[in-house]
This record gives structure tokens, C-alpha cells and sequence, in this order.
């Protein structure tokens, strides 16, 4: 592997982006959102916020593992600079991307990168191609009524929870570093209440291999633009999914299939996970089966299978237990909008891949569900086993990610052990449920019956049940501080979470992985960034 870099100056973007074969249009006198029709892609400039600015945090393991600088770069003005869009290196082209999506089940038509800019592309050391965004970098012809930025708040809770879910094991876009000014602000309606108030910008560089959406395709589909929507197709499958032969007569059935495996991969890690997304329109779909676009995202606390974390969502559509029939129905409307470039026979065949996806996505969450109680293999009753231990966590309030921990802690036969039970906070509770010894002896009579060993049992649950995830609470302790200039939490939180399934001794003394306070049940949060 090469030497990291150390100086910023020397890190460059590679020339040219893959995004200039497709079309691009210039960015025009005037800056005002206006209907992009005829490309893909529209250059833009940066915006670079004013005031002094901060370098709030930084992801090490970002910084070195894709991006291959040496963590010291990140201290130079050039890479503060660079995260505020004042100093673009060498080959660096800003676009913003125009796509369209179902918002709430309504077709919203044109949305688009409002307060995005992608800068360039990079390869880095093992070969791995890398776009590079800034989030809250200024505005862009699909601003609408924005004004192009982000708050810290947000930015704050996207740099720590898409590295977080990272280190959890959930495919997801990445973030390498987050600046905030000291005097720059906007004003934001944080709880859709009707009344502004100033909060401090801030901007995140994100990382993907590609930004592409499933809006995407549909508004070219909506705008019955078949020749773009062809070259918009050929180009993601020549370089995203380039094992895909662009010859082949059923590519465009085989990019649908595994577009759809690998966003129902995707929640599958989320249901495990108890992560809830809050917003899953069309457009916050990633053709890469990426979690994108954090916002009012939440991981469960007290078990609630119809959890929200989002105020907007009244009808909860995006709830917990929802998202797997989302994603599904987002994946019907990605099939409709590639109806414009298939053949007879090639809708035929998405048509029945459509039928076996529904099946797919619920083995795939009963197998995560089955690791997570430390078996192997999934036979006859597991869904029940998983089934009645939800239905327990529900029925005693007990914590998703707390019980699932303490259960892999404790050997099978402390299960029924009163002293041990009341040691674990979580497991105290549960364990309150009248079905909980009928229980107990149906998962010890499960384990016997793969004849798990208890060492490896223990072992293997501790690798996929974390001790911390990113609870909304705790997020609120670190913005709390960092909109004072302290940033010491979320630097915390982002050394915490590159190994999130391991005590740290400063994450305990904050109670990180405790019973989680009174005032955090029901916490919300608005779309509002």
C-alpha cells in the first residue's frame, strides 16, 4: 500500500470524472432554481460558508481507508479550506445532479442536489472509485425554496451516524469531515412549528461510489426522455456494475435484480438493527443499495415495531416495521421507470423478479434476526422465536439494542437467574413479561437443537449485537456542545463507533450504553437540516 499523504496540497482528484460522459450543462449568470432538462449533471460552484471557520471533526478511518491521506493532513487551512469548497484541487469539476421521486407517495417531479455539490472523483490505493460531496456547500439551480445550506445540528448527526452504521455493518454512504462557522448562520424551523430561529452552517464532505438515486431514472421517465434515460442506464451499469455485460440482452433485467437485492439487503441490516430511516421517498434511494441522505433517521429504544422518529410523517409510512413494504414499493416504481428502455420480453422478466422479492426480503430479515440469537440456520418455528421475542420487548417497553446485548452476555442458563436478570437493566424489564420462562426454554431447546456451543454462542452475538448505536439523545448531548464549541463529544463518538461492539471506558462514564434517560423516549426529530 502507498504512503499516506501528508500534505493536502499533493492529494489530487483523478482527471477526468466518470461523470462527463454524461451530459452536463453549464451553470447559467443567474443562480435560481430553474427546470434542468436536457442533462444529468449541472456545473455549479461552491458557495464556501463566511466567518472563521471550524473543523469540527474529522473520520480517521475515512481519512486513511479511502481517502489515503494521513490524518495530520486534516490539520492544514489547504483541507479546511477544501471542506468548505474555497480550495478545490487538482481535477476537481463541481456538479450538482438533477433527479426527480415519489415524496410520501406523491410525485414530486423535479428535487434534485439543493445544497449539494459533488467535486470529483478519486481512486484510491486498492483501486476503489470514490466521489466526493459537500453537503451545505451553497446553492444550486434545484434549491428551490432553499437557501443551499446546512446546519450543524444535522451535519452533525450525518457525519456521525453514516460512520456509524458503517462500523455496524450497515451499507451506507460515508462522511470524512465536518466544518461549522462561528458566524454564519440560517435561519431553520426546527420542530415545524411556524417559527424560525438562526442556527450555524456547517458543511459535511460525504463520500460514495456514485450519488445516483432512483429518481434519477424516474424523472428521465417521467420527462419521456428515452435516449438519456439509455445512456443514463448504460453508464451506471458500464462502471457501477460493470460485471454486467453491456451486450447482453437481459442487462437491464439483471441491474434491476441486483439493485433490488441490494437495497433489500440493506434493510434487512436496518430491521436487525432497529434503525429507522424516517424519509424513504424514491429520491433517498441509492442505486447502490447505500444508506443515504441521514435525516430524521432514530434507532429504537424502547422496542415499538411502529416506531417514527420523523414529526412529518403523520401517517407514518416510514415507521419501523413499514420499511421493508417501502423499500418495495419504491423498487415497483424503479421498474416502472425503466419501462421506457425494455423490451416486450425484458418486462416479462422484471415482472417476475418483482414476485420473488417480497420472499427474499423477509428470509434475509429472519436470518439477521436468527444470528442475532447466535444460531446458524434458520428452521422450522425461528419465526416465531424471533416473532414472540419482539412481541415481548414490546409488551415490557424493553430497549432493542440493550436486550439483544445482554441476552449474548449472560450464558443460557442464567436466562432464568433473578440476580443475574436484575444486573442487565434491559433484561430486568423483559423478563418481567409472563412468557418469558416459556420462552427461555424454547430458545435454550433451539439452541440444543443445533447443538450450539455456549463459548461460540457468546462469541458470535457479541460481533453483531453493538453496545452503542447513535441514539438520538446521545446525538443531542454532542450538538448541544458543539453548537457552544465543544466538540469533544462528537470527536468521542466517532472513536467510539469504529468499533461500536467494544466497552470504552469514557463512552460508560457517559452512560452511553445504560438505560437511557426519561427525557429521550418519544424524541423526534423534523426534516429540517
Amino acid at each position: 500500500m502507498a504512503k499516506p499523504i501528508s500534505d493536502f496540497k499533493e492529494w489530487m482528484f483523478r482527471q477526468p470524472p466518470s461523470y462527463v460522459q454524461l451530459p452536463i450543462t453549464e451553470y447559467p449568470e443567474y443562480n435560481m432554481p430553474r427546470a434542468v432538462k436536457d442533462a444529468v449533471f449541472v456545473k455549479v460552484p461552491t458557495e464556501p460558508l463566511t466567518g472563521k471557520i471550524d473543523l469540527v471533526c474529522v473520520s480517521n478511518d475515512a481519512l486513511t481507508n479511502i481517502l489515503d491521506l494521513d490524518p495530520v493532513a486534516a490539520a492544514s487551512e489547504e483541507f479546511v479550506e477544501f471542506i468548505n469548497g474555497k480550495y478545490l484541487p487538482q481535477g476537481a469539476l463541481s456538479v450538482c445532479h438533477g433527479y426527480g421521486g415519489y415524496q410520501f407517495g406523491f410525485w414530486a417531479d423535479q428535487l434534485g442536489d439543493g445544497r449539494a455539490h459533488i467535486l470529483g472523483e478519486y481512486v484510491n490505493s486498492k483501486g476503489e472509485l470514490w466521489q466526493l460531496q459537500l453537503k451545505g456547500s451553497g446553492e444550486t439551480p434545484f434549491s428551490r425554496f432553499g437557501d443551499g445550506r446546512a446546519v450543524l445540528r444535522s451535519s452533525l448527526r450525518e457525519m456521525v451516524a453514516s460512520e456509524a452504521c458503517h462500523h455496524l455493518g450497515i451499507p451506507t454512504t460515508r462522511a470524512a469531515a465536518l466544518v461549522a462557522s462561528d458566524s454564519h448562520m440560517v435561519m431553520r424551523d426546527k420542530s415545524y412549528c411556524g417559527l424560525n430561529r438562526p442556527e450555524r452552517a456547517a458543511v459535511v464532505l460525504r463520500l460514495a461510489p456514485s450519488w445516483m438515486r432512483i429518481g434519477s431514472f424516474e424523472l428521465m421517465h417521467r420527462r419521456q426522455q428515452t435516449d438519456m434515460l439509455l445512456q443514463l442506464a448504460d453508464h451506471v451499469i458500464k462502471h457501477f456494475f460493470s460485471h454486467i455485460d453491456l451486450n447482453d440482452k437481459d442487462k437491464y433485467v439483471k441491474f434491476f435484480t441486483e439493485v433490488a437485492h441490494k437495497n433489500l439487503d440493506m434493510v434487512a441490516t436496518w430491521q436487525g438493527l432497529g434503525f429507522t430511516h424516517g424519509v424513504l421517498n424514491t429520491d433517498n434511494i441509492s442505486i447502490l443499495g447505500l444508506t443515504i441522505d441521514y435525516g430524521p433517521f432514530g434507532f429504537i429504544e424502547h422496542y415499538y415495531e411502529n416506531y417514527v422518529p420523523n414529526t412529518s410523517d403523520d401517517m407514518g409510512r416510514y415507521a419501523f416495521n413499514k420499511q421493508p413494504e417501502i423499500l418495495l414499493w419504491n423498487l415497483g416504481k424503479f421498474a416502472e421507470a425503466l419501462q421506457l428502455i425494455l423490451c416486450d420480453e425484458s418486462k416479462k422478466k422484471i415482472k417476475d423478479v418483482i414476485e420473488t422479492l417480497q420472499p427474499y426480503v423477509k428470509d434475509k430479515i429472519l436470518h439477521t434476526y436468527i444470528r442475532k440469537l447466535g444460531l446458524t440456520e434458520v428452521r422450522e418455528g425461528d419465526d416465531a422465536l424471533v416473532k414472540d421475542f419482539l412481541e415481548m420487548m414490546q409488551q415490557t417497553s424493553s430497549d432493542f439494542t440493550g436486550s439483544f446485548r445482554q441476552i449474548s452476555e449472560i450464558n443460557l442458563n442464567q436466562l432464568l437467574d433473578k440476580e443475574t436478570l436484575e444486573s442487565k437493566w434491559s433484561l430486568a424489564r423483559l423478563s418481567k413479561s409472563k412468557d418469558w420462562e416459556k420462552w427461555v426454554q424454547r430458545y435454550k431447546d433451539r439452541c440444543c437443537q443445533e447443538n450450539v456451543n455456549e463459548d461460540e454462542r457468546v462469541k458470535h452475538m457479541l460481533k453483531v449485537n453493538p453496545l452503542y448505536v447513535p441514539r438520538n439523545w446521545i446525538l443531542q448531548e454532542a450538538i448541544k456542545d458543539a453548537e457552544d464549541n465543544d466538540y469533544h463529544k462528537v470527536r468521542l463518538l466517532l472513536e467510539i463507533f469504529t468499533n461500536p461492539f467494544i466497552a470504552n471506558e469514557e463512552a460508560e462514564k457517559l452512560g452511553y450504553s445504560s438505560q437511557p434517560p426519561s427525557w429521550s423516549f418519544g424524541l423526534k426529530l423534523s426534516c429540517s437540516s
